[in-house]
């Protein structure tokens, strides 16, 4: 097979503009199709152990449903990724209030976040990947942001089997950034109806303990003797049920790690695989952290694919900095002023086992 990227029609936004959908194929056969609505993540087709290709995340059967889409199924997020507490906080000196669209929190930008926006799209090709670059200008006020934030979303699938996504930005104001995906994962999408039984390792010692609301305290806490130690390989659904607070929060697991490495380069965050069709998926990133979400708040309303969305049907790795990071003083900062560029990478790379 040889590289390929094929451009279709995906239909039509709330305000008329015309949306599609951009599928990339790699020399061995994986393919990768993302909509520059949202520019999100729509499917992502890997090999099994037998060679089989199947898609491995959550996804809709149609443009329309993506229009609302609660749960962010496969989309870029931003501004800011996860929870900022009480929808408020200060930014230069100056107080912000953002919509509360989570509870007493504002969550994942607003709702009208990067996610429901229209991008730019321009196709690359190189001799060993092949790629999209999404586009996009946040304007000044934009859910309560400020400053005009140029974005660049940069999906580039290689012949190695990996899938990467590079975030940039820059603003002509002090602002907030802190930019992910949100793609819900289930390695063996077809025939198993949970990630129960997928096995999991994160590369984090500690994690960001929260109140429940589902905000940090501020406090870190390592995660050896307790139900959130995945430094060593085990099922997620190993101990999702035992009686520790943290867990009962949330119905599961969607919690903040800490990872061991912070230096800014790639490097391997967490790695999760499945004993059946023995896929093995491991997430990199350049961020400190890494949230990790068992789904726990799908509840089988939602369908696509052929199955309904389902408490713990896939899985989120969503690299980050820490969620609430302009409240929190100990936390690192996700200011980005005038002058400097802000640059997130993150990649899937997919092998077998």
């Amino acid at each position: 097979m040889t590289l390929s990227i094929h451009v279709e029609n995906y239909g039509s936004s709330p305000a008329g503009e015309t949306v599609e959908l951009f599928t990339l194929t790699n020399a061995q056969g994986a393919w990768a199709s993302i909509s520059n609505f949202g520019a999100t993540l729509v499917s992502l087709h890997t090999p099994d152990y037998k060679g089989h290709m199947a898609d491995i995340v959550l996804g809709y059967d149609k443009l329309e449903d993506y229009f609302t889409n609660e749960p962010y199924i496969g989309a870029t997020i931003g501004r800011v990724i996860n929870r900022i507490n009480n929808g408020q906080c200060k930014i230069d000196g100056k107080e912000y209030s953002f919509e509360k669209n989570n509870g007493i929190n504002h969550i994942h930008g607003g709702s009208q976040g990067f996610n429901k926006k229209v991008w730019r799209a321009e196709t690359f090709e190189t001799e060993e990947s092949v790629g999209v670059h999404f586009d996009l200008l946040s304007e000044d006020g934009d859910q309560g942001y400020p400053g005009n934030l140029k974005v660049r979303t940069t999906y580039e699938l290689h012949n190695d089997n990996e899938l990467t996504c590079e975030f940039t930005a820059t603003t002509d104001k002090t602002t907030l950034i802190n930019m992910s995906n949100h793609s819900y994962f289930n390695l063996d999408l077809a025939n198993q109806t949970d990630i129960l039984d997928h096995q999991l390792q994160i590369n984090a010692a500690q994690v960001t303990l929260l109140n429940k609301d589902l905000i940090p305290t501020g406090e870190v806490s390592d995660v050896e003797g307790t139900a959130f130690d995945f430094t060593q390989t085990k099922a997620i659904g190993r101990d999702i049920n035992m009686q520790d607070e943290q867990l009962k929060l949330a119905g599961g697991y969607d919690i903040n790690y800490v990872l061991l490495d912070d230096d800014n380069v790639l490097k391997a965050a967490a790695i999760i695989s499945d004993p059946q069709s023995r896929r093995r998926l491991t997430i990199k990133t350049t961020d400190p952290c890494i949230q990790f979400y068992t789904a726990n708040f799908l509840d089988g309303t939602l369908t696509g694919k052929g199955r309904s969305f389902e408490k713990h049907s896939a899985l989120c790795l969503e690299p980050q900095h820490a969620p609430d990071a302009p409240n929190q003083a100990k936390f690192k900062s996700i200011e980005l002023k005038p002058g400097e560029i802000y640059n997130s990478k993150m990649s899937f790379a997919f092998d077998t086992l």
